[in-house]
């Protein structure tokens, strides 16, 4: 009988592995060791003993569930791919996240003898250095979810994967979004996104590009650059929201420097026409009213606060009509409603919720003793 030792030994000599970085095989070895990962029921958990010939001592000695979580393990590459074959065939998820693969060949080595795997988390592995080859990226049809978060992988290995994925797979690349780990520094790279072909929901979190511009113009000129985006952020672009940012796009771009127009311009002015800027309007809420004071038969045009009560306003009238503020009936006249006079009771009421504005009229009498 095989003391484990010796099984893990066997492995390690087999493998011949370089002096740097570990084998995914050895790393499976180690951690699903009887003694470091004991039998367990449950979903996803036990041992699993492929059927057919053993190819090696080591087969009915590990526990391997079907879920296989083998981050941040310094794994640079794949070992053994008989080995992986013969104890992975049933692995439908797998979380290679934080080690060291750098060569998208080694990742494709393991991923081609997991025939299940339905999920794989590649998140922080330094793939940015290799070129993905379109034979090694058909290795990933069969995946229904890939994660390439912080793998700081090009556009064009993300285009390459997404030729092989069946429509609609979820790529994940990456969880804070682009511009660490897509080079997202520019509008034209964010334009580069329409070139992933079944691209429908985006998130552009976390981007410098964008900080100089409001909510709403980030919103705005980022969906009139991606026509093909139904959900931005979390939120569903309707087709209404949609024309309303593309025509924002057409004038807010309409008087910049020619060599600083976008290409989108151009599109979006085939389609919408050259626009008219539209009109500012202000409507911050006016804070002074000019209107007129009636007493005792005299008039007097006065400026007023309309952020203050009618408690204060009496106060700034008591030196102009010479009546203390408690012997003070105070009336508000709005010559375009159809009420009439309107006596002012309350005194904590502000000004403008009267709907007081310039020509209004004001009338004081002394209350009746």
């Amino acid at each position: 009988m095989w003391s484990w030792t010796e099984v893990l030994s066997w492995n390690v000599e087999s493998e011949m592995e370089p002096p740097c970085g570990r084998s995914y095989m050895q790393v499976l070895c180690e951690k699903y060791s009887p003694e470091n990962f004991p039998y367990r029921r449950g979903p996803g958990a036990g041992v699993h003993v492929p059927p057919g010939p053993q190819v090696s001592p080591m087969k009915d000695r590990l526990n391997l569930p079907s879920i296989l979580v083998l981050n941040s393990c310094g794994i640079s590459h794949a070992g053994d791919e008989s080995e992986i074959a013969a104890f992975c065939s049933h692995v439908s998820e797998l979380d290679l996240s934080g080690n060291k693969l750098g060569d998208w060949q080694e990742v494709s080595k393991i991923v081609s003898n997991v025939p299940q795997l339905q999920f794989l988390n590649l998140s922080s592995n330094p793939l940015h250095a290799s070129v993905l080859e379109r034979e090694c990226a058909a290795t990933f049809s069969g995946i229904r979810k890939l994660v390439l978060n912080n793998c700081k992988v090009s556009w064009e290995t993300v285009h390459t994967l997404l030729l092989e994925l069946p429509d609609r797979v979820p790529l994940y690349t990456p969880h804070e979004y682009p511009a660490l780990s897509l080079g997202i520094s520019s509008w034209d790279d964010i334009e580069k996104l329409n070139t992933l072909p079944t691209l429908e929901e985006v998130r552009l979190l976390g981007i410098p590009l964008v900080e100089p511009y409001s909510t709403e113009e980030r919103r705005k000129l980022t969906i009139a650059r991606l026509p093909s985006v139904s959900k931005l952020n979390g939120s569903v672009v309707t087709e209404g929201e949609r024309e309303d940012s593309e025509r924002f796009f057409v004038r807010y771009y309409m008087n910049v420097p020619k060599e600083e127009v976008p290409l989108r311009y151009q599109e979006l002015v085939r389609k919408y026409g050259k626009l008219e800027p539209l009109a500012e309007v202000d409507l911050r809420p006016q804070n002074q009213a000019s209107v007129d004071l009636h007493y005792e038969e005299k008039v007097q045009k006065i400026s007023v606060r309309l952020d203050q009560t009618v408690a204060e306003f009496k106060k700034q009238l008591k030196a102009v009509v010479q009546l203390p503020t408690s012997n003070m009936r105070l009336y508000y006249l709005d010559h375009e409603t159809p009420f009439g006079l309107e006596e002012m009771k309350f005194s904590t009421r502000a000004l403008h919720s009267y709907n007081v504005r310039d020509g209004v009229k004001f009338f004081v009498e002394p209350k009746m003793k």
